[in-house]
């Protein structure tokens, strides 16, 4: 609903509740529509950046739950590079990486025409100033879903760095948002 009127999403429930199930039913949904539609141009393709701890329940879950998605794991030293990263990219629904890899490939993943990122676990972009934040904020696509069960574990300005990666600007910069609402 909230993507229909270009705003990025969070989802903030507590865990066990479903988040990743809520996700994955999204992502074959639209497939589905899109394959019922006839649409000619694939849905491209979500980026989910997660915790190295859960990128195996990721691969598990969407086996379980959506066994239609088509997920490529980005990780490890055998990972696709440059060309090849872009290319399958878009012939997977999902790509599942780390905040770590969003860091360090920041430059190849930019490349890829991502129809959704979704950062699992969002407080781990809580400092707007930390390299793996920056980096995933500079990822360019035209939604954006966080999924955490603690939007906010010590700081206002915890808020603010999720609330950026949704939708940019919408609570001014950081300085005003702490002279305003901290």
């Amino acid at each position: 609903f909230m993507e229909q009127f270009g705003f990025g999403c969070c989802l903030a429930d507590d865990m066990g509740l479903g988040k990743t199930v809520q996700l994955l039913a999204l992502l074959a949904y639209e497939r589905e529509v899109a394959k019922q539609q006839g649409r000619k141009l694939p849905v491209p393709p979500t980026l989910l950046i997660v915790p190295m701890s859960v990128v195996g329940n990721w691969m598990k879950e969407g086996k379980r739950f959506a066994p239609s998605l088509k997920s490529l794991i980005h990780h490890g030293l055998e990972r696709l590079t440059g060309d090849a990263l872009v290319d399958a990219a878009h012939a997977h629904d999902c790509v599942i990486t780390t905040f770590a890899l969003a860091n360090r490939d920041q430059e190849t993943l930019q490349k890829v025409g991502w129809g959704r990122i979704v950062v699992d676990e969002a407080q781990f972009i809580k400092n707007p100033a930390a390299k793996q934040s920056l980096a995933v904020r500079s990822l360019n696509a035209p939604r954006r879903i966080a999924l955490t069960g603690t939007p906010v574990e010590n700081r206002l300005s915890e808020l603010w760095s999720i609330m950026e990666f949704l939708n940019p600007g919408f609570l001014g910069t950081a300085g005003e948002f702490r002279k305003r609402f901290g």
